[in-house]
């Protein structure tokens, strides 16, 4: 049941954000990333409200934690589970794992898309 519900909500938020980055790009044109930029901010601050609103009130069913976190924000943007886990990390005090998590996050994820990258052009 579980699967379903992640599935379910990782479609929403999938459609979620490709009209928000249509919207953008309609809005503030194709020059820059704006899209992803709001995605991962609303995803980000969304996640923060859901985290915390979740941690206060203990009593709700896990199900609608999958459905809004996984689901709906996993379809969303990835970048909100980083941030929780970047927040977390902060807040349990482990400021060094906190900048080591972000750090390493940034520059590895980069540096694995231009890898696959020339991956691609090396082989086509």
């Amino acid at each position: 049941m579980a699967f379903l519900i992640v599935f379910l909500g990782g479609g929403l938020g999938a459609a979620l954000r490709h009209g928000v980055n249509l919207m953008a790009a309609r809005v503030f044109g194709t020059a820059f990333p704006y899209g992803t930029l709001l995605i991962n901010v609303l995803g980000s601050m969304a996640m923060g409200l859901i985290a915390e609103f979740f941690a206060l009130k203990s009593g709700l069913p896990q199900h609608w934690r999958l459905f809004l976190t996984t689901g709906i924000l996993g379809g969303f943007t990835t970048f909100s589970a980083f941030s929780l886990e970047a927040a977390l990390l902060y807040e349990r005090g482990q400021l060094a794992g906190a900048a080591i998590y972000v750090v390493a996050s940034v520059v590895l994820a980069i540096g694995a898309l231009f890898a696959g990258m020339a991956i691609v052009r090396m082989l086509a």
